[in-house]
């Protein structure tokens, strides 16, 4: 059995966080079918997400959702989205701002694509991530990687907030 990979977040620069909720998911407890992939049988709909208690200066933000405990050696981008202006602070039925992009997400798609856990595997973390940002990424554009991404945001990000379900199957 692998080792459990290290929270991610915590290899980084530490910045302050602030609240993040969701109607749809709960910290440490499994998603539901309707947010899992659709190669895993689910709906693959885009959680409802809501962020409070950010920096006062805060120029926008960036969502995130990283699988961790991905066998790769580099965990699975499920989502990284850019472009959220500051007055933004939630997310409801899918719908995103204008302006807002996604970059590939390791499955290929330009999306939000949800958890697809190995059949048999241990509980895998999904870190749902709100970034706070202290400057616009505008070097970025939907051709970016999500490496790209999360490199700006490391430089870009002045608070975060995470909510951590798990899935398996």
């Amino acid at each position: 059995m692998r080792a459990r990979a290290q929270f991610p977040y915590d290899a980084l620069p530490e910045v302050p966080s602030f609240e993040l909720v969701s109607d749809d998911l709960t910290e440490g407890k499994p998603v539901p079918l309707d947010f899992v992939h659709t190669y895993a049988g689910g709906g693959n709909a885009v959680p409802h997400l809501r962020w409070s208690g950010f920096p006062a200066e805060t120029v926008g933000f960036a969502v995130t959702c990283l699988d961790p405990d991905a066998p790769t050696g580099s965990g699975w981008w499920h989502w990284s989205a850019v472009g959220f202006p500051a007055d933004c602070t939630e997310i409801v039925d899918g719908r995103l701002p204008d302006g807002v992009f996604a970059v590939r997400n390791d499955f290929g798609d330009s999306e939000y694509g949800g958890p697809c856990p190995p059949p048999g595997d241990a509980p895998h973390r999904y870190i749902f991530a709100v970034h706070a940002l202290g400057s616009a990424l505008t070097d970025l554009d939907d051709d970016a990687t999500p490496a790209a991404v999360g490199f700006n945001l490391t430089f870009a990000t002045i608070a975060r907030a995470t909510l951590t379900p798990v899935y398996s199957r």
